[in-house]
């Protein structure tokens, strides 16, 4: 039997050079009795040695290093045993590395876990005293009593965050000493914790002060702060008392609440009343366009420029309502006069409406969007945002009373008939609104300007075209006396289902 004695210091650094050589060598694991600082006094230790196997060089993955290393920071003593044999079987490839089937790779893995945790715990409970110093930086003292021998893979953490002073960490085996930059390591030979200094009552008394017995949790506190670390800490010896008080803390602090609400909860009480209001249908379009100027039921009113109401005759037979105004709207005030407006109107005409016998609008009158450097970028209004907006859209239906409304994409087929899901599918039909008004669904022109393919490009614009001409036949061609008045939502008038058959045909083609 070989014996390896590794240092309390650069255990594991030693162990990895141990390794190595023995691999070399070809030693078996079960050749080797591992232990830390002293001779272990082995009864096999001096026995016959194993015969040796083919010596090799250790190959392992990173993270099997990593958490290898990790969980020799354990305080089991079978720990530098277990690692060895692990090692080599990896490189043999007789294990595959994350295996938790494999018992000893599972028990790694596990004390790799527990000692990470045990290196939060430190960085988390060391309690510094200050201590008196005759060079230029202020010097520090803290105990603590680790369940794992973790020192050396702990304080780097205090070397970083506390560079500008000195400080050491004493614990009942290694001791770490940062002085002038410098982090050291030597065996503890004084166990006893530093003095109190006066910093301590300063941070009781904030302790105290923040701790809220409203919200106590005692086995949620005690799962963070395990009452074996309380012994070093100053504020420990308070907890006990917090607790007990907590009861009568939290009804004092329950029988001080204000008994009258906030001013904040009054006023957005009259804010949901006032939009709960039902406001008659009086005056003419002007002056509820007057009104809309002045809107604020929703946040998109600070950013844009105006609002962007609709346009056309009272009397329209036709009614067609797209999303929200875009740049070049906000700017103008206008609906429907940016490249989304050209398709547009380019499609009237190919239909042979009249564009000054039609109502246009959106669903929401403010324009939505991200500004990024000089530009501003559309943003899809939300479905609070649509809600909001369709007062204004319900007060044009009821003075327009249009024979047909058109809506132009998703946001206007939810704000027109409750839903915008699978537009593609419901594109070309007739659909009816929460009154009973027939709704043809389409798509929007700025959908078809930002198709990336020419082809899809033309097919959207051919089809498009092809429900605006449906929406001139069944509404009459946008002037007063149309061919069809209001139905239900499924029906589908004959006319309508020719031109299905048409468009059809056409695709097919």
């Amino acid at each position: 039997m070989r014996e390896v004695v590794l240092p309390v210091i650069g255990t594991v650094a030693a162990w990895r050079r141990e390794a190595r050589a023995l691999a070399r060598a070809g030693v078996r694991p079960e050749a080797v009795v591992w232990s830390v600082g002293a001779e272990t006094g082995d009864l096999f230790a001096g026995g016959p040695v194993a015969p040796a196997a083919e010596g090799r060089e250790l190959r392992l993955p990173r993270a099997a290093i990593e958490t290898i290393e990790s969980a020799l920071c354990h305080s089991d003593p079978e720990r530098f045993a277990r690692a060895y044999a692990t090692v080599l079987r990896l490189t043999d490839g007789t294990v595959r590395w994350g295996d938790r089937s494999d018992p000893a790779i599972r028990r790694i893995l596990h004390q790799a876990k527990a000692v990470r945790r045990d290196i939060h715990k430190m960085h988390a409970f060391v309690r510094f005293r200050e201590l008196p110093s005759d060079r230029p930086r202020r010097a520090f003292a803290a105990w603590f009593e680790p369940e794992h021998p973790i020192v050396e893979a702990a304080t780097p953490f205090f070397a970083r965050r506390f560079g500008d002073m000195d400080w050491l960490i004493a614990t009942p085996s290694v001791t770490a000493r940062f002085i002038g930059g410098s982090l050291t390591f030597t065996e503890t030979l004084d166990a006893a914790p530093p003095p109190e200094d006066a910093t301590e009552d300063l941070w009781r008394t904030y302790y105290a002060s923040i701790f809220n017995p409203a919200r106590l949790m005692v086995r949620a506190m005690q799962s963070e702060m395990p009452k074996k670390y309380w012994k070093n800490l100053p504020e420990a010896r308070l907890i006990s008392e917090l607790i007990r008080e907590a009861p009568r803390r939290a009804a004092e602090m329950q029988a001080a609440l204000p008994t009258e609400p906030p001013a904040r909860r009054a006023q957005v009480a009259r804010e949901m009343a006032r939009r709960a209001e039902v406001v008659p249908v009086v005056g003419t379009l002007e002056e509820v366009k007057a009104q809309a100027d002045r809107c604020t039921r929703c946040a998109l009113h600070g950013p844009a420029t105006q609002t962007v109401f609709g346009e056309g005759p009272q009397d329209a037979a036709l009614m067609f309502v797209g999303e929200q105004a875009g740049d070049t709207e906000d700017l103008s005030g206008r609906p429907f006069v940016g490249p989304a407006g050209q398709v547009f109107e380019t499609a009237l005409q190919s239909a042979g409406v009249e564009c000054r016998g039609v109502y246009v609008t959106n669903a929401v009158k403010h324009f939505k969007f991200v500004p990024r450097g000089k530009r501003r970028i559309h943003q899809r209004p939300d479905a609070g945002e649509v809600e909001a907006c369709r007062w204004w859209l319900d007060l044009e239906r009821r003075h327009v009373r249009p024979r047909l409304i058109v809506a132009l994409g998703a946001t206007a087929c939810a704000a027109l008939t409750g839903s915008g899901k699978d537009l593609l599918r419901r594109r070309g039909r007739i659909e009816a609104a929460g009154d009973g008004t027939p709704v043809l669904v389409t798509l929007h022109p700025a959908y078809i300007l930002r198709l990336p393919d020419a082809a899809q490009r033309a097919a959207a614009l051919a089809a498009f075209r092809a429900d605006i001409a449906l929406a001139a036949e069944a509404g009459g061609g946008g002037q007063p006396g149309g061919q069809f008045g209001h139905q239900d939502q499924h029906a589908q008038p004959a006319d309508h289902q020719q031109h299905e058959g048409r468009r059809a045909a056409h695709d097919g083609a």
